[in-house]
């Protein structure tokens, strides 16, 4: 796969660390064993044949099996009897996820967890597609074969970095925070266009910054380059610890981001349901 996307022999020796004559002796043995080429020399490159290209997503099946197959045997001589495949979103692994895992991972030891943190719009899919055996999205997913629950509302709120001044000195007037700083925008897929609009149609004038990560957007805030509004459990701990100001908008109604499980429709495995029971027991309104 390496050769077929570098084109080049030399190249796929190094990303390997081995040398370029093992490379060449290594294709021609496949080669032979198929009784076809599956590369044409053109020049100092190399391409697929039409046979390599047709068999190419074979390839590609046969390692990701193989990797599958070491993975599955590592999990097992560590004492893993069961697996769990969670898709969670950014904000969710590092703000409740954490707290899941423990409890989970205490009550069934012997299950080997493997975690994918993606953007929300993926968690679905790979949920649907047997990828994931459970998901947790700030978004509803929008694939028929998943089933959504949601687990919690989030407020909100306008964030502004601290001065780290005195304690007791009055907070900063949010209005002049928003129109004096820029706006660090869609860091959360849910709510910045409706929010936006909002603002705008109230007359403030607004310099805006698009940031689509949260960490970089609090980075951005920290150091002085913006504010923002973000969902309060995403800067919970920057709150606590004095780097960011929570400011009041009178007048301005914030929205909540809500919180999503996402499992198949059908088949849901045992280790989900065990950790979907962890989920009912913290947060008994799951609907």
């Amino acid at each position: 796969m390496i050769a077929a996307s570098t084109e080049n022999f030399h190249q796929t020796a190094e990303a390997l660390y081995i040398a370029q004559p093992t490379v060449s002796q290594h294709i021609r043995q496949l080669e032979r064993e198929l009784g076809i080429s599956l590369f044409v020399r053109t020049g100092k490159r190399v391409k697929l044949t039409p046979a390599g290209m047709r068999f190419l997503p074979h390839a590609k099946k046969l390692l990701e099996e193989w990797h599958r197959g070491l993975e599955d045997l590592h999990a097992w001589r560590q004492g893993y009897t069961d697996k769990l495949q969670i898709a969670a979103s950014p904000t969710i692994a590092r703000t409740t996820l954490p707290h899941l895992i423990h409890r989970y991972t205490k009550m069934y030891p012997d299950v080997d967890i493997s975690i994918r943190i993606v953007e929300s719009v993926e968690v679905g899919p790979l949920v649907q597609n047997g990828q994931a055996d459970l998901g947790l999205s700030r978004i509803l997913p929008g694939e028929f074969q998943v089933t959504s629950h949601l687990l919690y509302e989030d407020p909100v709120v306008f964030a502004v970095p601290h001065s780290g001044g005195d304690m007791d000195a009055p907070l900063p007037d949010w209005e002049q925070e928003l129109t004096t700083h820029r706006l660090l925008t869609h860091n959360h897929p849910g709510y910045w266009d409706e929010l936006l609009l909002m603002l705008r149609q109230r007359g403030y004038s607004l310099r805006t910054m698009v940031v689509t990560q949260t960490d970089i957007a609090k980075r951005f805030i920290e150091e002085g380059l913006g504010v923002s509004f973000l969902p309060r459990s995403a800067i919970s701990r920057d709150l606590f610890e004095n780097r960011f100001i929570e400011l009041d908008t009178p007048g301005l109604p914030l929205p909540k981001v809500a919180s999503y499980l996402v499992l198949p429709r059908l088949n849901v495995s045992e280790t989900a349901e065990r950790f979907v029971e962890i989920l009912t027991a913290l947060y008994p309104g799951i609907s």
